[in-house]
């Protein structure tokens, strides 16, 4: 009987501490486009017929061969700083939801922006330097995510 507690225990604590911190406003990561048709430089609504958990997050895509691609490589699909607005992170480490339209694919990788009332951050991560803010914002989320 210890020996099955002691299982249990640490079975749950090792898939606590594998869930990653990422944004799942309405109930999907970036939600719910489909971070693999970013790469077409599209962003599009995914299908909840279409769709995968990934480090305890759920994605969603526009058909199936995108699914399929996600569950080939997910590391090269998801959204860089668990989804949440790069600028944001970048500036000031801050948790910032985003608008799934507003997105950057910048050395291979998917960035995603808030863009609303008037304020666009991708514009001002390129107006204020996006190799600077890219490198604050890798910081900025190392902290972050050991913080969860």
């Amino acid at each position: 009987m210890k020996h099955l507690l002691l299982f249990l225990c640490i079975g749950l604590s090792t898939s606590l501490f594998a869930q990653h911190d990422y944004n799942t406003k309405k109930g999907f990561v970036a939600e719910g486009y489909d971070v693999v048709s970013y790469f077409s430089q599209k962003a599009e609504k995914g299908n909840k017929k279409f769709s995968t958990t990934y480090e305890g997050a759920k994605f969603q895509f526009v058909n199936k061969e995108n699914l399929e691609k996600f569950k080939k490589a997910p590391k090269k699909y998801v959204p860089q700083y668990g989804g949440y607005c790069a600028y944001a992170i970048g500036k000031s480490a801050e948790k910032v939801s985003i608008n799934p339209k507003t997105f950057e694919i910048r050395d291979g990788k998917l960035y995603l922006f808030y863009n609303s009332w008037g304020t666009n951050t991708q514009e001002l991560w390129i107006k204020e330097g996006a190799k600077a803010l890219q490198e604050s914002a890798d910081k900025n989320w190392k902290k972050l995510s050991k913080e969860n």
